[in-house]
């Protein structure tokens, strides 16, 4: 049995969850993975109000250590694990993945709640609503501005970042939903879906029961 425990909630809807394990993966913890039933009141508020700072999900205790706001993990994994590369080496890089990731852990609320992370569901096509579509644009030029810089095929380069991890699960919306990308965002999200974390997680998120019938989010 291991000496650390992740708490997560359905791999089919928690993008919150998936960022956690993403992260605790990348650091090479390792955990066992403690799934929270989705009637909990707390694991429903972080599947239908789409919040990063729920404390039930995701959690992660390691030894006598207890953090679950997804960005503390992150620095957490960080500091545990200086080799595994979550940050870029070049201290300017690493403030751009700091700024990046923490955008996307504190900002774009419209577009969480218009396209739901459901990674059975898939559109031809989907009508975005008014509200979500310049947080659907930030992404595309935070995106973009990355893959210019550092050169591909990740973010901030070679290897996957905490941005890596952060942004992981808007790759699967857009999929999701059908979002028009230009080819080398459309290559970006390819390479998030090949990735072998990504992979594995979306096989458990397929054989996971449909607990969920309905995400009825207010918008």
């Amino acid at each position: 049995m291991s000496n650390a425990t992740l708490t997560i909630s359905s791999k089919n809807y928690s993008s919150w969850s998936l960022r956690g394990w993403l992260l605790c993966r990348m650091a090479g913890l390792d955990f066992d993975e403690e799934t929270v039933a989705t009637d909990d009141v707390e694991a429903r508020q972080e599947l239908l109000l789409l919040s990063p700072s729920v404390r039930s999900v995701p959690r992660l205790t390691n030894g006598n250590v207890t953090v679950w706001d997804t960005l503390a993990i992150a620095e957490y994994m960080a500091e545990i694990a200086p080799n595994a590369g979550l940050l870029p080496a070049d201290q300017a890089a690493r403030a751009h993945c700091r700024a990046v990731s923490g955008e996307m852990h504190s900002g774009f609320y419209n577009l969480r709640s218009a396209l739901p992370m459901n990674l059975k569901a898939r559109h031809a096509s989907f009508k975005i609503f008014s509200g979500a579509r310049p947080d659907v644009e930030r992404i595309k030029t935070i995106w973009t501005e990355c893959l210019e810089k550092y050169g591909g095929p990740y973010l901030f380069g070679p290897k996957p970042t905490v941005a890596d991890a952060m942004y992981a699960p808007v790759c699967t919306r857009f999929r999701t939903y059908a979002v028009p990308l230009d080819p080398a965002l459309s290559a970006y999200c390819e390479t998030i879906f090949h990735w072998s974390l990504m992979q594995e997680w979306t096989q458990g998120a397929l054989i996971e029961p449909d607990e969920i019938v309905e995400l009825e989010v207010e918008f």
